[in-house]
């Protein structure tokens, strides 16, 4: 039977192994997913599979550099309480270091390098892992801006032509105030629609002539690009001055930047434990 892709990919999520442990397992067997599971489950390499579907929403953002490259990553466990422990901060020292020393494309190549290790930390702990994402940025001839608010916010920004201390100033701002995206040109054209249709219908209950509905919603969409890009928005030391003055009025340009905080975006799940205690009684 041909290992397919799909094949694979079902494996691993019903698993939690990596994507060449799957595909070996799948070979052995065949094909047959089932006997590949029990083979896997007998090896020890699906032990961390009854972990790998709850939901792993805390952990800590990291940040390594070398005389190369900084490295930022998020890893995601399951309670605040892991994320004080040596064994978790250790790990997640090693993922920043691997991206560092092996410099992955994408995230499965990271994931696939540091497997072995997550598995074990997962036997060990009793917790999902999971290396959820990172950043690689090439310390060259430009400002390298790195800043790490507490072990929850990670910022690194890449800014042309800027002094030290406005790198670490604009570092600051992008972890305090959560920019979308450098400029307007850079945001998504689904998202600013979708903003423009809500803009419309708000000022559609206004009960204003159609002429006045239009310029509302044109001045709240030029508000809420303001906000949401780098470029736009008020400097957090001096609100009247955008970020874009500032950089304009220092002859510095912004490249790029990555903003990571432990969690966004990721759903969270509400125990309640009385509950919990109650359907463990009846069973």
């Amino acid at each position: 039977m041909k290992i397919t892709a799909a094949l694979v990919k079902e494996l691993r999520e019903r698993t939690g192994a990596g994507m060449m442990e799957c595909k070996k397992a799948l070979t052995e067997n065949a094909g047959d997913i089932e006997a590949a599971i029990e083979a896997m489950r007998k090896s020890g390499q699906a032990k961390a599979a009854k972990k790998a579907g709850r939901i792993a929403a805390e952990g800590l953002v990291i940040i390594q550099q070398n005389d190369k490259n900084a490295a930022m990553v998020e890893v995601n466990c399951e309670t605040d309480f892991v994320t004080k422990g040596d064994d978790f901060k250790a790990f997640c020292e090693y993922v920043a270091n691997t991206i560092l020393r092996q410099t992955p494309t994408n995230l499965e190549a990271l994931q696939n390098s540091v497997e072995e290790a997550r598995k074990e930390l997962v036997a060990k702990i009793g917790e999902n892992i999971n290396v959820r994402r990172f950043a690689l940025m090439e310390a060259n001839t430009n400002k390298l801006g790195v800043y790490l608010h507490g072990t929850r916010i990670g910022v690194l920004v890449d800014i042309q032509g800027a002094e030290p201390a406005l790198v670490k100033d604009i570092a600051m701002h992008i972890a305090a105030s959560r920019p979308l995206c450098i400029s307007e040109d850079q945001v998504p054209a689904d998202k600013l629609e979708k903003e423009k249709e809500i803009f419309t219908v708000q000022a559609a209950n206004s009960g204003k002539p159609a002429n006045i509905i239009e310029k509302m919603v044109v001045g709240r969409i030029k508000k809420y690009l303001a906000e949401v890009t780098l470029l736009g928005q008020g400097f957090i030391k001096d609100p009247e001055k955008s970020v874009g003055d500032l950089l304009k009025s220092s002859n510095a340009t912004i490249k790029h930047f990555e903003r990571f905080e432990v969690g966004e975006g990721i759903e969270k799940k509400v125990e309640n434990f009385a509950d919990e205690v109650m359907q463990q009684a009846q069973q």
